[in-house]
């Protein structure tokens, strides 16, 4: 078995590369890997040098779902361990779904089970064509519940309560429909999509990136009342003010660059 389960890497454009490294068994997760992953996210958030996050995998496959290791342990514990246990897989995907930067997924081959709550929670995920998805508890007679706010966001409920009940495997251009990923390429051409979504990224202020997330969560099934035109005109009034937004401002009147895009 791999002895890293989790690869890390920032590279010079402040882009910082998770990399799931089970390759052996279609990078099926354990505690081990979602503790590493949690750990790893705290870190990424608190480096100001990171300005996007890639979560990709090796091998053949994104990511199989739970480690049967895992599952035969977990079978063995008690409600409180099992509670336990599930809550550290909650909090790192909520801690991937609230990255203050915007995060990438890149997926290929078999995206089972906690799989697509990984995907979920990423803000573009971009699929190869061969891809396979299923949300596969039910066949262990378990549920999807840790995953399902960011399934259900990502794909509604109408979808789910077809695919969480049957188990039913879809492939990438079901998972484009319904909302899972938003791109579907050739294999080959995986890192290169990912690749022009990371240049598409950096022509941007970063700053004003992670306030627009942030926006997102704050006005999504919101009613448009008072309370939401007064916060969405103090967010943009702000960011006018900012360093960022007037450096934006002046680079589109005088035709250049923003001093934040590397050549």
């Amino acid at each position: 078995m791999t002895e890293t389960p989790l690869l890390m890497e920032i590279d010079d454009a402040g882009t910082a590369w998770l990399t799931l490294n089970r390759p052996e068994i279609h990078n099926a997760f354990d505690d081990t890997l979602i503790s590493d992953l949690a750990e790893a996210l705290t870190a990424l958030a608190g480096n100001p040098s990171v300005r996007v996050l890639v979560l990709a995998a090796e091998g053949k496959s994104f990511s199989a779902g739970a480690d049967l290791n895992w599952m035969r342990r977990m079978a063995a514990y008690s409600v409180d361990e099992n509670v336990e246990d599930a809550t550290v897989f909650s909090r790192m995907l909520n801690a991937l779904d609230r990255f203050p930067r915007p995060t990438v997924a890149l997926v290929k081959g078999a995206v089972f089970g906690g799989g697509i709550g990984l995907v979920a929670a990423c803000d573009i995920a971009i699929a190869a064509e061969d891809t396979v998805f299923a949300l596969s508890e039910v066949r262990l007679g378990l549920i999807p519940a840790v995953i399902s706010p960011y399934v259900v966001a990502a794909i509604g409920a109408r979808q789910a309560r077809r695919y969480m009940l049957t188990a039913e495997r879809f492939g990438a251009s079901d998972a484009l429909r319904f909302g899972l990923v938003h791109k579907v390429v050739p294999s080959e051409e995986l890192r290169a999509a990912g690749d022009l979504i990371l240049g598409i990224l950096a022509a941007n202020g970063p700053a004003a990136i992670a306030e627009a997330k942030d926006l997102i969560f704050a006005v999504a099934g919101r009613p448009v009342d008072d309370a939401v035109l007064d916060d969405t005109a103090r967010r943009i009034a702000r960011l006018r003010a900012s360093d960022e937004g007037r450096e934006g401002v002046a680079a589109f009147l005088e035709k250049r660059k923003a001093a934040w895009m590397k050549e």
